[in-house]
């Protein structure tokens, strides 16, 4: 079968599309007949060799795939040969066929193409688990969203929508602030233009934000830490910025608020059932057009 295959950490252009084995279903695994992977901001770093884990080489990028069930690995019984699922595969997904935990299965509900159902996992299911488990953002409660017209940016502008909380995006340009405002941010910061924690302890009578959906680190992170609510959460996603941030913890003593970290990847295998619930409320969300408005914008997807 093809695959985009990675030799040695570098840039993208250093990728190969070559033949490489098919994939066997191992004891709790299946094969699937890859119809669609989805393009994530992770995968760039992980071929870069700047993402957390770095596999062996070589391997094949591609963590979210829509796909058909072809072969089934012993112990398994949650689903089929011939099956229509979204699976989150780790490694692998930029192939045409790849191998995936049962347990990392969700089915793809009618009306749904595999294309749509490809985009949906990696940047909506992190914005997702961050806001439910990570944050249990409240409606009515206070939510920044940084970077907010990236792909995990924009899903969680409208998943915050849809808990009912009243979302400021914060972007570097205008274009971008449109883009946020199209999907249901109530405020618009441009951080280039105007001081962010100016604008920010200005919002809500001074209380402060009650949630920080940061994926941008560095100086919008710093700004962040010193206006948070009491009792607020600041959820860190990553660092799109290139800095990691430090951060002086007196802040959190003093103010009262948590920082929390978000890593969807370690989620789904840790909590494989609240995963499951999580996949099946946001589909329902994407049938109701309450997130995506059944339009990938900004993400790319792959067909192979």
């Amino acid at each position: 079968m093809k695959a985009i295959v990675c030799n040695e950490f570098g840039s993208l252009d250093k990728l190969q599309y070559i033949d490489v084995d098919a994939p066997t279903a191992a004891p709790g695994n299946v094969v699937l007949d890859i119809k669609a992977a989805g393009v994530n901001y992770p995968d760039g770093l992980m071929v870069q060799g700047l993402y957390q884990m770095k596999p062996a080489f070589p391997f094949t990028p591609g963590s979210e795939v829509a796909g058909v069930v072809s072969e089934i690995g012993e112990g398994v019984s949650n689903v089929k040969k011939g099956d229509r699922v979204i699976g989150f595969i780790g490694l692998g997904g930029y192939a045409e066929q790849g191998s995936c935990p049962a347990t990392h299965l969700i089915p793809i509900p009618d009306g749904i193409s595999d294309p749509e159902a490809a985009g949906l996992t990696t940047a909506h299911a992190t914005a997702h688990y961050a806001l439910k488990q990570r944050a249990n953002i409240q409606a009515g409660e206070t939510l920044l969203v940084t970077g907010a017209a990236g792909g995990t940016g924009l899903a969680a502008v409208q998943i915050g929508k849809a808990m009912g909380a009243t979302v400021i995006a914060a972007c570097s340009t205008e274009e971008k602030l449109q883009m946020a405002k199209e999907h249901g941010a109530d405020i618009l910061i441009n951080y280039v233009d105007k001081d962010l924690k100016t604008e920010l302890k200005a919002i809500n009578g001074g209380k402060g934000i009650d949630v920080v959906y940061d994926a941008v680190g560095g100086d919008i992170f710093d700004a962040c830490s010193r206006c948070m609510a009491w009792n607020g959460r600041l959820l860190v996603i990553g660092f799109a910025s290139g800095r990691i941030p430090q951060l002086p913890v007196n802040l959190t003593l003093v103010k009262g608020y948590s920082v929390v970290g978000v890593f969807w990847g370690a989620f789904t295998a840790h909590q494989p059932k609240d995963f499951a619930e999580n996949m099946k409320e946001l589909l329902t969300w994407y049938l109701q057009d309450k997130v995506m408005n059944r339009q990938v914008k900004g993400k790319m997807v792959l067909i192979p």
